[in-house]
């Protein structure tokens, strides 16, 4: 842990917050996070999450668990909200789209019968017409059993919507990630370097051979009730597999490098501009890109070994699939004043898994 700060550590081990303010949680099931600086990104896993830079964050609430199925139903019940995947997509806004998708749908993920070629994601993806976030799997289905897992089938403006109507924001990938270290400063997963410790499976992941075959050795196939799996160091649950989280960072295809001297440490840093996110594969299609963190049920070593706090994946901010929630956090006064100070203070391509 050579890279978290004392006060943040010292914090963790007496469970209270470590900065003055930070003493009652501003909502229910909010975490206090102290601030720190740590190490952010990886060398050892996919070269998007390189370099490893140090950056500092302040201090903040976060919400223990994704934002559920149950609690999207009151802020819908309350402001009637429409999410993107329920209104039909503009035509000008995708040339050259096939007709029969310009409906309100979604992505579902099928599970093939057999082995695929995992260079096309369409063997496992496929835009549903009628599915949502109340119709998870298709339109015939439905929450029935579901009410307290992960809300899916959100696009980044219902995160960004709900996050306002809750009195909350969304994470920047900084703090995001500062969050899911739980105090492990380096450590591969939010628990450690081991992946299933002493036989435990920590998190709702893919084993087996994605994506034809799911052994569910940690008990399920799709997602799970937020709090299945244990904590980390910071109380807080479902920080890797489940869903894919959305944050507020605009995508950039690498971190900056290490800063040369202590004095230059980014602190609260922003991420790139939107201009930047764009995906260079698809220019005829000037869609932005946010981060998405903490992989999913659908991660797989032999895929997408993303369940980590280091991965990051690029996600256009009109797309909606059954692998991406989100959830929120509140910054102190302290934090919100500061703003992004560091090299990047501003403001997907191939499906994840």
């Amino acid at each position: 842990m050579s890279g978290i700060s004392h006060s943040a550590t010292r914090a963790r081990d007496e469970g209270r917050p470590s900065e003055p303010g930070a003493a009652a949680a501003p909502q229910p099931d909010m975490v206090w996070v102290p601030g720190g600086t740590f190490r952010m990104g990886s060398q050892d896993f996919y070269p998007e999450e390189a370099p490893v830079h140090r950056v500092t964050v302040d201090g903040f609430w976060i919400d223990r668990h994704p934002v559920t199925n149950a609690q999207f139903a009151r802020f819908v019940e309350a402001t009637r909200y429409v999410t993107f995947a329920e209104r039909p997509p503009k035509a000008e806004d995708y040339p050259g789209a096939r007709p029969e998708l310009l409906v309100p749908g979604s992505l579902v993920f099928q599970k093939p019968p057999r082995p695929v070629d995992l260079s096309n994601y369409e063997n496992w993806w496929a835009y549903v017409p009628g599915t949502d976030w109340r119709h998870p799997e298709g339109p015939e289905s439905s929450l029935h059993g579901r009410w307290a897992h992960p809300v899916v089938h959100v696009a980044y403006e219902d995160a960004k919507a709900y996050a306002a109507w809750a009195g909350k924001t969304l994470p920047t990938e900084a703090e995001w990630e500062f969050a899911a270290r739980g105090g492990l400063d380096g450590a591969a997963y939010c628990w450690g370097d081991e992946f299933a410790p002493a036989g435990t499976m920590m998190a709702n992941t893919w084993q087996g051979e994605f994506p034809w075959e799911n052994l569910r050795a940690d008990g399920f196939e799709g997602t799970s009730p937020v709090g299945a799996f244990p904590p980390n160091g910071y109380g807080l649950y479902d920080m890797a597999g489940n869903v894919w989280e959305w944050t507020a960072d605009w995508y950039l295809p690498k971190h900056p490098e290490e800063a040369r001297k202590a004095c230059c440490v980014p602190v609260n840093p922003r991420g790139g501009r939107k201009e930047q996110s764009y995906d260079p594969g698809q220019p005829q299609i000037a869609i932005p890109r946010k981060v998405l963190k903490g992989g999913s049920h659908l991660c797989a070593p032999n895929y997408c070994l993303r369940y980590r706090p280091a991965a990051r994946f690029p996600e256009p901010i009109d797309t909606s699939t059954c692998h991406v929630g989100f959830r929120c956090i509140v910054r102190t006064a302290k934090a919100s004043a500061a703003g992004g100070r560091g090299e990047h203070a501003a403001g997907p391509a191939a499906r994840s898994a």
